[in-house]
């Protein structure tokens, strides 16, 4: 059962949040300035979103990393170079934040990656104290045979499959079932983006099941739920990045992904 608190135990446990998100201001002056611009909803923001951040349950470099995710999915602007530079401070690199555009681009789409590109590039520059940020360089090109065959080591992982899967039978399986559709999530999201080493498997199921909480996607996170426990996510861990996005997504799409991921455990507690 949740513990209660007085305001000023949650209002402290918010400040120690800010003092990480604004370092060298004092919390009090923003929570002053939050309630003067912005009234209740200023108050709250401090408040709400302030105590959230404090839960034990993720750290803050999972935290920055789903939530640098959800906006970056949603294309925000100005929210998503804050966070990019709170991402910084709470241990994400320049690499890993660029990484999670890969997975907007799979899982929500071209248009607001390459818009979150340009956001997230103007937060760097702005925390590197350069003129320009370093030239950057495509990834390696892959063979169709490259791509499909991690591709099945990908699906395997995700699926839960315990036996190698033959390339060839993987890529039919996808294709059978989803068409034109199934031979790109095959070939690109899972040959392509999942299988890189810029971030570890944990780290994307956390930024994937942050997008499709976003999204409302709650038949693909009745997927990637168990995938994540398979990744190194506990359950405690995904039921908070959900909690979490309550307030970055809203309560209605955290009410359905709660309900799709405890119905997805539920499942893996029946078979065993």
């Amino acid at each position: 059962m949740a513990e209660s608190k007085s305001h000023a135990e949650r209002h402290a446990s918010a400040a120690e949040t800010f003092k990480a998100f604004a370092p060298g201001v004092e919390p009090e002056r923003i929570a002053e300035s939050f309630a003067r611009r912005m009234g209740p909803l200023g108050g709250m923001a401090f408040d709400v979103v302030g105590a959230m951040w404090s839960r034990p349950q993720l750290n803050r470099r999972d935290r920055s990393l789903l939530v640098i995710s959800v906006l970056a999915a949603q294309a925000r602007d100005e929210e998503l170079e804050a966070h990019t530079g709170n991402g910084l401070r709470n241990g994400l690199t320049p690499e890993e934040i660029r990484e999670v555009l890969l997975h907007v681009a799979a899982y929500a789409g071209y248009p607001a990656a390459m818009a979150s590109s340009r956001r997230i590039d103007k937060a760097l520059l702005a925390a590197s104290g350069e003129e320009t940020l370093p030239a950057r360089t495509a990834s390696a090109p892959k063979s169709d045979e490259e791509r499909d065959r991690d591709g099945a080591e990908v699906l395997a992982t995700i699926a839960g499959w315990s036996s190698p899967l033959d390339p060839a039978e993987g890529l039919a399986r996808m294709e059978a079932m989803l068409g034109e559709v199934g031979v790109v999530a095959y070939r690109w999201a899972f040959g392509e983006i999942w299988c890189r080493p810029q971030l570890s498997r944990r780290d994307r199921s956390i930024v994937v099941i942050a997008i499709l909480v976003s999204l409302g996607a709650v038949a693909e996170l009745a997927v990637h739920a168990p995938a994540g426990l398979r990744h190194g996510l506990t359950r405690v861990e995904i039921e908070e990045i959900v909690s979490h996005l309550s307030l970055y997504a809203g309560i209605p799409r955290a009410v359905e992904a709660m309900r799709a991921v405890r119905e997805a455990f539920g499942k893996i507690d029946e078979a065993a």
